[in-house]
């Protein structure tokens, strides 16, 4: 059985504005070479177009427990706190979330997000890696309601990304 993305009751899937997941199993690689690229923030931009202007405390490397960090993506400027942070452990999923959030609270402008990503080795040589994002608010069921989906286009290439990242480092 494979492991799920535990999530807080306001986020909840279903009950949230809006929801997206994508996953992608594949060979060859394992969660601590996928791990690396995922937690140090400020590569994303390096292979997921979608993020920019990172910023982590001052002195920090990469995401960690508790850590408040900024980024920019999907044209919001996002203020987070990493709110579940377990590295990779054998016969366990490496997991990490954050509550995400932009504009002022109580505006039409207010989008609160829970990002998180399971990531776990399977037989075979096979790793999974799980996003899902959760969000509430306006811009959050404008989100929603856009065809195609911009959430579900834009983490699908940031896992592709990811993957093609932590590929090309384990050959080398």
């Amino acid at each position: 059985m494979m492991n799920s993305i535990v999530w807080p009751t306001d986020y909840l899937p279903g009950v949230a504005d809006n929801f997206c997941s994508n996953e992608v199993i594949v060979k060859d690689l394992t969660t601590e070479e996928v791990w690396t690229f995922l937690v140090n923030a400020y590569i994303w931009s390096s292979y997921y177009k979608n993020s920019s202007d990172v910023k982590l405390p001052e002195g920090a490397e990469q995401l960690q427990a508790d850590m408040v960090f900024f980024f920019k993506t999907f044209g919001f400027p996002v203020d987070a706190k990493v709110v579940e942070f377990v590295s990779p452990q054998k016969g366990e999923p490496a997991r990490i979330a954050w509550h995400g959030w932009a504009g002022e609270i109580g505006t039409a402008e207010r989008l609160d997000v829970h990002h998180a990503w399971l990531i776990e080795d399977l037989d075979g040589g096979r790793v999974r890696i799980l996003t899902q994002e959760t969000q509430n608010g306006q811009p959050a069921k404008e989100l929603a309601k856009a065809k195609p989906n911009p959430m579900i286009n834009g983490h699908q290439n940031w896992l592709d990304g990811l993957i093609s990242i932590a590929q090309k480092a384990s050959t080398n």
